[in-house]
Formats: structure tokens, sequence, C-alpha cells
């Protein structure tokens, strides 16, 4: 299980999309990272530099907003649920913090939505590599 901030992303598309980048990088032997729970960080901040990504998605203190991400692991939802209230809505991102963390130009949003320049992004990691 690996907990992200909520307020970092964008859509359940966005999450999707990190994660299956973070697998592909793994079979590929491109991983940043030795862990696949911190792959999928670096993956879904579409960053490269750790510190960077768990700014970025790391859990801060106090109350907020959490993205569950469970791969290969028994279904945890009902112990989750005991002690998280589910709220779906909080993976659909506000736009004006999205850009502000991911620092997205109004420019870039020309042609694209929010989602679209961060899921864009994210490939990029897999291209540059």
């Amino acid at each position: 299980i690996q907990l992200l901030n909520a307020d970092s992303v964008a859509s359940t598309n966005h999450i999707i999309h990190g994660v299956n980048q973070a697998f592909l990088a793994f079979e590929r032997g491109e991983n940043l990272a030795k862990d696949i729970s911190v792959e999928i960080v670096l993956r879904c901040s579409a960053q490269r530099q750790i510190s960077k990504a768990f700014a970025m998605l790391g859990l801060k203190e106090g109350q907020m907003n959490l993205c569950a991400v469970m791969i290969n692991c028994d279904d945890y939802s009902s112990e989750l649920g005991e002690m998280f209230e589910r709220d779906d809505d909080v993976l659909k991102g506000d736009d004006l913090k999205l850009m502000d963390i991911y620092k997205i130009s109004d420019r870039e949003t020309d042609n694209m939505s929010i989602e679209e320049v961060i899921i864009d992004r994210i490939t990029k990691l897999a291209v540059d590599y």
C-alpha cells in the first residue's frame, strides 16, 4: 500500500498511468528507485528526484486528503474504511493547485488539460531515460 497526498492528484487516470509506468520501468530495468512504492511516487509526481517527488505527493503532518494505491496485496479496503472516510471526489484535482504544484504554465494548457499535461510528463520520464 502506498499512500499519496490526494491534493496533488489530478485524477484516477493520473495515478493509474503513474503506477503502470512504475511497473514498466521495473520490467525494462529503467527504474529510478530500488523499491516499487518509491518508484510509484516518482512516476506519479513526474519527477526524477525522490525528495521532490515526496515533497509533491508525500504525506504531511496533520489532516489531509489521501490516495491509497494497493497493489499485489490483500484488499484492505474495509480496514482502511475503519480508519478513514472514503471520498473519491478528492481524486478530482483543483486545477490552480495542480498548476502550482507541478509548475504548469498557462501556455501548456492551451492544447491539453492539466491531467493530460501531468500524464504527458510522466510518459516523458520513460522517453528521457
